[in-house]
């Protein structure tokens, strides 16, 4: 599909809002697409991590922002650990869903991507690593898929891959201060 550019398409301020938000230059890339190459999830994106690339380059807001790839990254650093330009493009994409959600857009093919995205974070702040019972309940009961993977927890416990309580308590409280220190610098009080 060829793109066309028209300048009222073009939002610069878009671009540096991105750019601030994720501490990236991306201005540096150079369209090599050995991010594309390496995700492991991109064939499942409508534009590979390439394109966002070059839309953000661009200020293409639109483009971006209504695509589904950045909900759909899986923030495994393949593309960041890639890059030639040294461009964390992960920490990219998670500043795209940061605006996407603060503008109130979904992702497309499944807005459960953002729910589970908001549990599994939410999860993580309380019990210091993914408590899974927890997190699926929680995003079954919110999906309103309740009894989905009620058959697979039996097996589960019985090969001890699902525990019924989160593991390590001692550390939760750390885990909590840096998600204060995130909040902290989100709000511009201080960056570090």
């Amino acid at each position: 599909m060829k793109w066309e550019i028209k300048t009222e398409d073009i939002h610069t301020s878009f671009r540096d809002e991105v750019e601030e938000l994720s501490g990236e230059s991306f201005g540096a890339c150079y369209q090599c697409g050995k991010c594309s190459a390496g995700c492991p999830i991109a064939f499942a994106m409508d534009h590979g991590p390439t394109k966002i690339m070059r839309f953000c380059q661009l200020g293409m807001e639109d483009e971006v922002i209504n695509s589904d790839t950045p909900w759909l990254c899986a923030s495994c650093q393949a593309c960041t650990t890639r890059c030639p330009r040294e461009i964390d493009i992960a920490e990219v994409m998670d500043a795209l869903r940061i605006i996407a959600k603060r503008r109130g857009i979904k992702p497309r093919t499944d807005p459960d991507i953002a729910l589970f995205a908001e549990i599994f974070l939410s999860n993580l702040r309380w019990f210091g690593r993914i408590y899974e019972l927890g997190l699926v309940g929680e995003f079954n009961l919110l999906s309103g898929r309740f009894f989905k993977d009620f058959g697979k927890a039996p097996a589960m416990f019985l090969k001890r891959k699902l525990a019924l309580l989160p593991s390590n308590p001692f550390k939760w409280g750390k885990v909590r201060e840096i998600f204060k220190k995130c909040e902290k610098m989100k709000e511009g009080e201080g960056r570090e």
